[in-house]
């Protein structure tokens, strides 16, 4: 809103001034009392009702339903001896971030204490690019092979017949793809319901590269976000209890709590394996149904995430951001797993769906410096277009000059093959240490 005390002059979309936004104009006969004949005229009635079937955009089919808020990460402790990435460079060094915390199976509607992990999605808008985290409050994940995410998915959600939540559908499907068993003693265990989202852990799930083109050297690391306030969670009947009571519980929280300058941190930690370790590892390490032990690979602290802004209007901030693991920045790059290789995919592709081929515009997803000419035109688009600008690589009329190098590649040998993600005894030994620990 205007800072000025002055009331604004209510006007359409195109800036015409109305005298009266309540009132549609009718043709009434001299001696008709109520009712009347609607004019194609009234631009004022044809605009509101044409807009508000178009205010919905279609929702996310996993993560719909979240809560939001801006904040800012701080390096602080210092790993630019292996990784060159801009939010790293110095210790006290501050990166805007934009955070998005969520259900996955249910809708927008949803209750929020439902038994469910909760994604945790970030946007770090550095100088050289903006880098997207995007995790879950679980450590490992239902499946290895991208083939099954819309099955899993699926099953999680309504029966295509009864349109309701089928406990049937859902086992079916775990038990017949047991790959998930680590995931699914996680999600029923004591974490499954958090009493909050400021107490939920953040993690990669993937393995990824930390590096430095540079010299083309990198490290292997799994990516996690430690809650400062530890974690909460709810009983099973004070979860079913705030369901019904308050389903927005969550959203509310989170909010509320900024309001009131109670700010949610974590600390970012990572878990750092050299390449020639990984050859010889006992568990691949690019299998996201598994972890890396803490006693194998410790954590080390490299940086605190404070969320101190709510959004000045959730759908412009919250709803249109986009998030993707395929947005990356110099010195993090993707490793050998073939989920995130489907996931840096899919994910922009459904945000080209959802929101518009040029999503990368709009103020909550725009990096800080771009110069992309070769991506042009589309709806809305509202940056300039790159003017007179080339549209075409390696012209002689506008020369650009080339980014830095990207971390180095690992070398392959292989053949083309189907992938198969067959459950051995070895998927039962992280359950096991889990039910233990239980």
């Amino acid at each position: 809103m205007s800072a000025s005390t002055e009331p604004p002059v209510y006007t359409l979309a195109e800036g015409q001034p109305v005298q009266d936004p309540t009132s549609s104009v009718i043709l009434r006969g001299p001696h008709v009392r109520g009712g009347g004949l609607g004019l194609l005229e009234d631009t004022q009635l044809i605009e509101t009702l044409a807009h508000f079937p178009r205010e919905r955009i279609p929702e996310r089919v996993v993560h719909a339903k979240a809560a939001g808020a801006w904040g800012e990460f701080e390096c602080t402790h210092d790993i630019s001896d292996w990784c060159s990435a801009a939010l790293f460079k110095e210790i006290g060094k501050k990166t805007e971030v934009l955070a998005r915390l969520s259900t996955v199976a249910g809708e927008k509607g949803s209750a929020d204490t439902v038994r469910d992990i909760r994604g945790f999605a970030l946007k770090f808008k550095t100088e050289e690019g903006n880098w997207d985290f995007v995790g879950n409050d679980l450590p490992v994940f239902f499946i290895r092979d991208p083939v099954k995410f819309p099955s899993l998915n699926r099953s999680h959600k309504r029966h295509p017949q009864t349109a309701v939540a089928d406990a049937s559908m859902f086992w079916d499907f775990h038990n017949n793809n047991q790959e998930g068993a680590h995931a699914l003693m996680q999600l029923f265990g004591g974490r499954g319901i958090p009493a909050s989202l400021r107490n939920v852990n953040g993690f990669g799930n993937h393995t990824y590269k930390f590096g430095k083109p540079e010299d083309g050297t990198f490290k292997y690391v799994k990516i996690h976000f430690k809650p400062d306030d530890g974690i909460k969670t709810l009983s099973e009947e004070d979860a079913t209890r705030l369901a019904g009571e308050a389903p927005d519980y969550h959203v509310k929280d989170m909010y509320n709590a900024i309001e009131r300058g109670d700010y949610p941190t974590w600390t970012m930690m990572l878990q750092v394996m050299d390449p020639k370790e990984a050859e010889n590892y006992r568990w691949n390490i690019f299998d996201i149904t598994k972890i890396w032990p803490h006693k194998d690979y410790p954590l080390i602290p490299v940086g605190k995430l404070k969320l101190n802004k709510n959004p000045e209007n959730h759908f412009q901030d919250i709803e249109q951001a986009a998030f993707s693991p395929s947005t990356l920045i110099p010195g993090i790059a993707p490793s050998a797993d073939i989920m995130l290789h489907a996931r840096m995919f899919s994910y922009p592709d459904a945000a080209r769906y959802r929101v518009g081929p040029n999503y990368q515009q709009l103020p909550c997803n725009r990096a800080i410096n771009v110069y992309s000419p070769y991506q042009r035109d589309g709806p809305m688009r509202m940056d300039g277009n790159y003017g007179s600008d080339p549209d075409y690589v390696r012209s002689s009329f506008r020369k650009i000059k080339s980014g830095p190098a990207d971390v180095a590649h690992e070398e392959w040998v292989g053949k083309v093959q189907a992938y198969t993600s067959d459950v051995t005894e070895e998927d039962w030994e992280q359950p096991r240490t889990l039910w233990k620990m239980f």
